[in-house]
């Protein structure tokens, strides 16, 4: 193991965040490095377990206290091939990812649990900074081909597995650039883009081919049809997310200022990208309300603020969470409590318990206010409280209440695959779906879920689909379709 006292001398420290009027003023990632000594105790307090939960709370299987150990004793190099060994983009777990693994880290039992996401994300940029990141071409081609429909986590994690293994892999994107969500949906303040462009790079120098604004399924001219897709490719991928968004369709729903999340993020990351001076939806000066408690929601929060927002409100129907696990929620369970995240640090009020039962807008069609109730739960269902009905001014809303499962118009359907009793894409044990010869990662397969259950899928998928073209047994399958974080 690594220090062993050092959970007994070692506290629990995590990375600054920049301050709060320094980091409004510009787009980059919100957390400044640890240093190099502090980041060593930090690992140090790993017990290693003779049972480490945390191996089973990241479905990953990453092995935490080896790279731990690893990083206490200096050896970086090593830290990051053992990092690698399960995982493709430790960059984008290590911001992304709300961490599971320290949720049933045994220390938590009693203790503050180990930095294990910060010590990911130090290991990865340390060795980018070293240069030990470099392409893994095949050593042989195996001749078949394999299209990835969808350029998520999900989806480049399995095409690098399969490119690896000796595959002629094609990815292809209906957006103007590769990424999917990590490149459109994810505000460069949570992930500055250069760590996706730099894994692509090594992707592309391993061999895989990306075709960015291309749909597949799609009628535009420059479309691949369902018909071309079968007959170029040995197998498909099917890793398109979970893109179809859940409304709220109630009285007002059509008044110029309301929109869904997806359509106010992308267009911000846009103008980080160069493509626009000003995004199309800018709320400077403007109240703004977001409702849904996630991290989308919190995603849309950041962004209102960097934008200059007169002020930010975010909604949750759900009562507001206890500050410590209650009895109900034990490790090694990921803790339901009340968090603030960088995005709620820098300012905007947040308020529980409440809905909205309409838009109320003027003369114009703009939307000026919500009408707001209290809630309560009764029986399972939430009542209102009678008396608490008000307006809260809103010139935008933004709504982040999740999503539904895939988009099933175009593709999916025209595919033919058949779908579960939640909407998504049916699979079997090999990811395999109900169309020969076409898999399923991600959320299109799992339903919203989180970035490293995505790269998870992505990596089982590939070991799927290599074993049905070539009959070996050689990739890893760090899940099963049906495997479910601890509830």
């Amino acid at each position: 193991m690594a220090d062993p006292r050092g959970f007994m001398t070692t506290g629990r420290e995590l990375p600054r965040r920049r301050p709060v009027d320094l980091r409004l003023k510009d787009w980059h990632e919100v957390y400044e490095e640890l240093n190099e000594t502090t980041l060593k105790k930090q690992a140090g307090r790993c017990m290693d377990c003779g049972i480490p939960f945390c191996h089973q709370g990241c479905p990953l299987g990453n092995m935490i206290p080896e790279w731990n150990d690893l990083v206490w004793r200096d050896d970086w190099s090593e830290a990051i091939e053992r990092l690698h060994a399960t995982n493709n983009f430790p960059e984008f777990t290590g911001t992304l990812c709300p961490a599971p693994c320290e949720a049933a880290c045994v220390l938590g039992i009693n203790s503050d649990p180990v930095t294990i996401k910060q010590v990911e994300i130090e290991i990865i940029d340390k060795a980018w900074e070293e240069g030990w990141v470099r392409p893994q071409p095949p050593e042989a081609r195996t001749g078949f081909s394999v299209a990835v429909v969808g350029s998520g986590p999900s989806g480049l994690a399995t095409a690098q597995q399969l490119t690896r293994s000796g595959h002629d892999v094609t990815v292809f994107e209906r957006a103007d650039r590769i990424g999917g969500l990590l490149r459109y949906g994810i505000p460069e303040f949570k992930m500055e883009k250069r760590r996706l462009d730099r894994r692509l790079e090594q992707m592309a120098a391993e061999g895989t081919h990306f075709v960015a604004g291309i749909e597949v399924g799609g009628d535009g001219e420059q479309d691949l049809s369902v018909e071309e897709l079968r007959s170029r490719f040995d197998a498909v991928v099917l890793a398109v997310g979970a893109t179809d968004w859940r409304d709220l369709p109630i009285p007002g729903r059509e008044y110029h200022g309301v929109h869904q999340a997806m359509e106010y993020l992308p267009p911000s990351n846009r103008v980080q990208q160069g493509d626009y001076s000003r995004s199309d939806i800018d709320v400077a000066g403007k109240h703004v309300v977001v409702i849904g408690g996630g991290d989308t929601g919190a995603d849309c929060v950041g962004t209102a603020h960097r934008q200059g927002a007169a002020s930010v409100t975010q909604l949750e129907i759900m009562p507001i969470p206890p500050s410590e696990r209650p009895a109900t929620n034990p490790w090694p369970t990921y803790p339901a409590i009340f968090r603030v995240s960088s995005a709620h640090e820098e300012g905007g009020e947040r308020l529980f318990s409440v809905n909205t039962e309409e838009f109320l807008g003027d003369e114009h069609g703009n939307l000026r206010a919500l009408k707001l109730v209290d809630v309560q739960r009764v029986g399972g269902k939430f009542e209102p409280v009678e008396g608490s009905e008000r307006e809260l001014e809103a010139d935008f809303v933004f709504l982040a209440m999740g999503f539904l499962g895939p988009q099933k118009a175009g593709l999916l359907d025209a595919l033919g695959v058949e779908y579960d009793e939640r909407g998504n894409v049916r699979r079997d044990a090999s990811y395999e779906s109900t169309v020969p010869g076409v898999f399923v990662a991600g959320d299109a397969g799992r339903g919203q879920s989180l970035i490293v259950w995505a790269i998870a899928e992505g990596r089982s998928a590939a070991r799927g689909v290599d074993e049905k073209l070539t009959g070996r047994d050689v990739l890893p399958r760090p899940i099963n379709p049906g495997d479910r974080a601890f509830a």
